[in-house]
């Protein structure tokens, strides 16, 4: 049966049926998760950062064996084969490339060549307005609700300034998870809504059922300094909270025993793990102990989410984890998103009318 759509800016721009968008977490957004998304009408996302090119080219032929509607793949912009993997989505005619970073402006112009999307994520009005200038079609804006890496400003305030200062399309992202989020968000000029905790807890997730479990039971998230050396909002467990009271030396000792556990994974050479260090650390200003440091994500974050292992890694999670009691399907979950929204939207609409 089908149900109601919202038609928005952003279902035009990349042809999905609802605006709505899972976003590209890493070791969660695989293949069944965003071609789950994709078949019930969403934008879903693969996260290609913990993947080798291989990997990446054999996911994108994965959804495209389950589904033939519109996906997207999220990019590393500073990762030393960004330009491989931005030739690899031409080449595969994906229809959305998103970054967690601002992309280099030739390689907005390269991808928008090739008829692809471009949707950079942001966590303030000045990134937004930077990428707006360099060519991007639309932007993600993340307000410090999200989960993982993010901001200390809030939603409801950061994604009017951002709405306010350019001319393309912008998703909302950070605390939503029903019908009368997506409506809110539609009301301060968003395209539509993006959202990872809650696709995570859906039954189309690949995420262990003990982790999801976990995540169902929790009602603390913290943002910590210790995972990567960046504010990153991850349940409250007691893992993170022996991370916190752990000196630099035992961090940093960790680190270099996750970036050599990494690399095995990834493929990467030294030298190239050397040089996308030396492009991380210039992007975003850090401190060589901070690049150091973020060898730990991938390897913490794939202990709970792909070992089953809660106990010994780290669950990036949204504050909306205190609100949500289930695991739908996706399908499920966006007609009722997208229902309810539309109720939400005709109700105001008619309390309106009877009050003119």
């Amino acid at each position: 049966m089908i149900g109601p759509t919202l038609d928005t800016p952003l279902t035009r721009l990349t042809g999905v049926r609802h605006p709505v968008v899972q976003t590209g977490m890493g070791w969660v957004a695989g293949p069944r998760l965003v071609s789950a998304v994709a078949n019930a009408g969403g934008l879903g996302v693969l996260a290609s950062a913990t993947m080798t090119v291989a990997q990446l080219a054999a996911a994108i032929e994965e959804v495209r064996s389950r589904t033939d509607a519109p996906f997207g793949v999220n990019l590393r912009a500073d990762a030393g084969d960004a330009g491989e993997r931005v030739d690899l989505l031409i080449r595969n005619r994906v229809k959305v490339a998103s970054f967690a970073l601002a992309p280099r402006q030739e390689l907005i112009a390269k991808l928008k060549d090739a008829g692809i999307v471009v949707i950079p994520s942001v966590g303030a009005r000045r990134h937004a307005e930077k990428v707006a200038a360099w060519g991007a079609d639309a932007v993600l804006v993340q307000g410090g609700e999200g989960g993982g890496h993010t901001g200390a400003v809030a939603t409801t305030l950061l994604l009017p300034q951002v709405v306010d200062a350019v001319d393309i399309p912008v998703i909302a992202a950070g605390g939503f998870f029903d019908g009368r989020g997506l409506a809110a968000a539609l009301a301060y000029g968003a395209a539509g809504v993006a959202m990872g905790t809650r696709f995570l807890l859906t039954s189309d997730s690949s995420v262990p059922d003990a982790v999801k479990k976990t995540y169902l039971g929790m009602s603390e998230t913290v943002v910590t300094r210790q995972v990567d050396g960046m504010p990153h909002r991850v349940l409250r467990t007691d893992l993170v909270d022996g991370l916190e009271r752990s000196g630099t030396v035992s961090g940093l000792v960790r680190a270099v025993r996750n970036a050599a556990r990494f690399r095995k994974i990834s493929g990467m050479s030294w030298p190239g793990m050397i040089r996308d260090g030396l492009a991380m650390k210039h992007g975003k200003e850090l401190s060589w102990s901070q690049v150091l440091m973020a060898a730990n994500t991938p390897m913490l974050l794939k202990a709970a989410m792909v070992d089953g292992r809660p106990d010994l890694g780290v669950m990036a999670s949204g504050q909306v984890v205190a609100l949500i009691d289930d695991l739908p399907t996706c399908e499920e979950l966006i007609d009722s998103i997208v229902t309810q929204a539309a109720e939400v939207v005709r109700a105001l609409s008619g309390n309106l009318a009877e009050n003119m």
